[in-house]
């Protein structure tokens, strides 16, 4: 059996033709650039995070520099957030010249330690850009609070959560804005790169959308320097398709990370993420993600394995659950602060002693919708036999 780590093709054989009708309704428009299906997934979206407006645009990652120009973010600045994620959280505040401060993470949620927000505030920190890594919603009551007594924005990272909650509310509606990447592998994912920047600020929505199209308020009248940063029709149309689903997809995933946790809790040597359940949060499980804390399970595939294997624990773990047919992957085997372009920063190993772990030891397992039960079952059962003693 050979089971990916994610996979489109079950999703395409549900809602292919309904994609298929709505791709060919574009084409024939001859309206490929903006248009009616723009604007229905921009009220659409907006509508799913509760928020006054959504900005659609090219990808996550221009959502993120879009929302940091937007709020005046600029060179001098410093803007507190984790090394715990993809490169492009931080790229983004670098690319508007404004410095990234890191805080560690905890280490059952791989979220940022609040606790560590305060200490990082210099008189150059201008906002708080948490990310909610995984689908894990961070505590956005605590953020908003440490933010207004210091009086900064917060740009919430929630590129991998789509249809998280924090206390009822879906990320992306509790920060000055909210970045979103429709990346395919995502939970609400295009066929291509796409992303989205959501607020409340009228103003800001307006500077968001103008800068998205060259700093242009209207067509030839350029008022500031912008980007060429459109979601395209054609795009658009996959995601009015797709996210009518969206709650119907995470309670598939949710079902199955419940399986994983409740299967798996009798190994010790594996560190189960934490589903924050209960009334407080919804977690979207974009990835399952695991630690692999022991290696005392290193003999019983050593006796077995014909391959010459990594020495890290993690590293063999993978290497056998591959030749088992499981494919998985590692987000994130480097720390974006301990990233070679990042040097300049200062930043050393063992600056952020739980990141730094945590990356040495996490392992995403196979999630999407149509994982099937077979499948499940042959993932938990063969993960079993690998820690069996």
């Amino acid at each position: 059996m050979q089971i990916p780590p994610f996979s489109l093709e079950a999703q395409i054989s549900e809602i292919g033709e309904e994609i298929e009708e709505a791709l060919i309704k574009v084409f024939r428009s001859g309206k490929y650039i903006g248009g009616e299906e723009v604007i229905s997934f921009e009220k659409a979206f907006a509508s799913e995070i509760q928020t006054s407006y959504s900005v659609s645009c090219n990808s996550g990652t221009d959502a993120l520099i879009l929302a940091l120009r937007s709020l005046g973010i600029g060179q001098g600045d410093e803007v507190i957030t984790s090394s715990f994620s993809f490169f492009a959280t931080a790229e983004a505040i670098t690319s508007v010249g404004a410095t990234p401060v890191f805080v560690d993470i905890d280490s059952k949620t791989y979220l940022m330690d609040l606790s560590l927000i305060e200490k990082a505030i210099t008189p150059k920190t201008k906002a708080i850009l948490p990310v909610h890594l995984f689908g894990h919603p961070l505590d956005m009551d605590q953020i908003m609070a440490i933010a207004e007594l210091n009086k900064l924005k917060v740009i919430e990272d929630c590129a991998q959560a789509a249809g998280s909650y924090w206390r009822g509310k879906p990320v992306g509606s509790y920060g000055d804005v909210g970045c979103f990447s429709f990346f395919p592998t995502k939970n609400l994912g295009a066929a291509g790169d796409g992303g989205a920047v959501t607020t409340n600020d009228l103003n800001l929505a307006q500077t968001i959308r103008q800068l998205a199209i060259h700093g242009m308020p209207k067509r030839y009248f350029h008022t500031n320097i912008g980007y060429n940063s459109r979601l395209d029709s054609l795009q658009a149309a996959i995601l009015n398709v797709k996210l009518n689903r969206l709650n119907k997809w995470i309670k598939q995933r949710k079902e199955i990370a419940l399986n994983y946790i409740n299967k798996l809790s009798e190994i010790e040597s594996i560190r189960l993420p934490s589903d924050n359940l209960t009334n407080t949060s919804v977690h979207s499980w974009n990835q399952f993600v695991i630690r692999i804390v022991d290696n005392s399970f290193i003999k019983n595939i050593k006796a077995n394995s014909e391959y010459v294997l990594d020495n890290q624990s993690r590293d063999l773990f993978r290497t056998e659950l591959q030749r088992l047919g499981i494919n998985t992957i590692i987000y994130y085997p480097i720390p974006i602060h301990l990233q070679p372009i990042y040097k300049e920063l200062g930043y050393e190993e063992g600056s952020l002693p739980v990141t730094e772990k945590v990356c040495n030891q996490v392992i995403s397992l196979p999630i999407f919708p149509e994982l099937n039960a077979i499948q499940q079952s042959y993932i938990i059962d063969k993960i079993k036999e690998i820690f069996k003693k």
